[in-house]
């Protein structure tokens, strides 16, 4: 009964159009000082302890990190370098938007700063080379979306922060679904440039590779910075982003030079807003999972889908419509917040790994960001290619529906998670 006042609550406040945080916040509130005896006390103590995590200091790093690469020319190098690999295949240029979107995504750790750094470089190329642009806008739009699933990601932080899970177990799992998803991407892109025979690049010489490469290393080489630094154990993922933010001001500012720093208050500002919005959050889902975890229920729903005789492979398909499902209303940082403490236990009672669960649901966050009408990457895309949400989401659908066939797979095969960090974290 009385988690159906509370979502009763929350999805009410939603409707209003009132901001996800203001919601949760009031939600807990009302709740607590009308039908709990909790002291206020413990609610502002929770609000305190709830973000004093040390992880939660990597999400300002990652984001400042994105925002100097984004401001830095990083995207114009890797596109080149993209474009000299893999420029003569069939959608040669869409192939390198794939290639960019993943290289660019392993070195910011965000979604939408992936397809604003790639799309406002590649898509007016492919337009004049003569791409339609509703193609160029499906391959940017959902390729994107990899930002959050190759590692570092500030959605796996969040995961990591919400469920007590560690952050470099992550980061190493969503290397091989990162690189899968972009293959297969990539492979969707292929087939329909090969069937609609769309203009292919001369090919590059090894000359072009090599200096093509050679411009877009000092990007490339945060990479290894990062997750270099974890695995050896030099650095915990929080002094990784710490790392990651130093060390793209001094290529953006002093080795590229493309950064002025005029400019640097702009971008110190952008971040802190950014930072300043996720950590409010963050806050009121700590609030709201205090309240989950006070009133039993995540306990009472594990207790009950066992009673019913919910195996993993049941209760995971339905975590997968329930996620599919917020992301037609939420955008992922607040779903993570909000889902991962109230499905996690039930996860663990049936006996799912929680990194592969960390996976799976970052896979949908992946997808919710590419589906209306809150897809994050289909309103940054539509504001690169000035296309309304509607064709956007028509341009969509054959990458979308690959990212949904390849989430059956992380769904039900855990080996695709769990084998990489199983090997290097032992």
């Amino acid at each position: 009964m009385n988690a159906a006042i509370i979502f009763f609550l929350l999805i009410a406040l939603m409707l209003t159009g009132m901001p996800i945080s203001i919601s949760l916040g009031l939600t807990v509130l009302t709740f607590l000082f009308t039908m709990t005896n909790v002291p206020i006390e413990s609610v502002a103590l929770k609000l305190f302890t709830g973000i004093e995590k040390f992880e939660i200091m990597a999400i300002p790093f990652f984001i400042l990190a994105g925002n100097f690469l984004t401001h830095g020319g990083v995207a114009k190098r890797m596109i080149r370098f993209a474009t000299s690999m893999i420029g003569h295949w069939h959608g040669g240029l869409g192939l390198a938007g794939v290639m960019a979107c993943a290289l660019f995504a392993a070195v910011s750790g965000s979604s939408p700063a992936t397809v604003v750094a790639i799309g406002s470089v590649i898509l007016p190329a492919m337009v004049k080379q003569g791409f339609p642009q509703r193609f160029g806008a499906g391959i940017i739009t959902t390729s994107g979306a990899l930002g959050i699933l190759i590692p570092p990601s500030i959605a796996m932080v969040m995961y990591s922060v919400s469920t007590n899970t560690s952050v470099g177990s992550m980061f190493i799992a969503g290397i091989i679904p990162g690189l899968a998803l972009a293959m297969l991407l990539g492979l969707t892109t292929w087939w329909i440039a090969r069937k609609h025979n769309y203009p292919r690049l001369p090919k590059a010489s090894w000359a072009e590779r090599g200096k093509a490469f050679k411009e877009s290393a000092w990007g490339l080489l945060l990479i290894v910075v990062v997750m270099g630094g974890i695995y050896s154990g030099k650095f915990t993922p929080t002094e990784a982003a710490a790392m990651a933010a130093v060390y793209a001001f001094i290529v953006a500012v002093f080795i590229y030079k493309d950064l002025s720093l005029k400019k640097l208050p702009k971008v110190l500002l952008d971040s802190a807003s950014m930072s300043a919005m996720l950590l409010y959050i963050i806050t009121n889902a700590v609030l709201f999972s205090f309240l989950m975890t006070n009133e039993n229920i995540p306990q009472a729903m594990a207790d009950w889908m066992i009673m019913q005789g919910f195996g993993p492979v049941v209760f995971l398909l339905v975590v997968n419509i329930l996620l599919l499902l917020a992301g037609n209303v939420m955008e992922p940082s607040s779903i993570i917040l909000i889902m991962a403490p109230i499905l996690f236990p039930v996860a663990m009672k049936l006996g799912i790994d929680p990194i592969h669960f960390g996976i799976l649901i970052t896979v949908n966050m992946e997808v919710g960001m590419c589906h209306p009408p809150v897809g994050l990457n289909l309103y940054v895309a539509s504001g690169i290619t000035k296309m309304g949400i509607t064709e956007l989401t028509v341009a969509v659908w054959p990458w979308l529906l690959t990212m949904l066939g390849f989430l059956v797979v992380v769904t039900y095969w855990p080996p695709l998670s769990t084998w990489l960090p199983n090997l290097l974290m032992k």
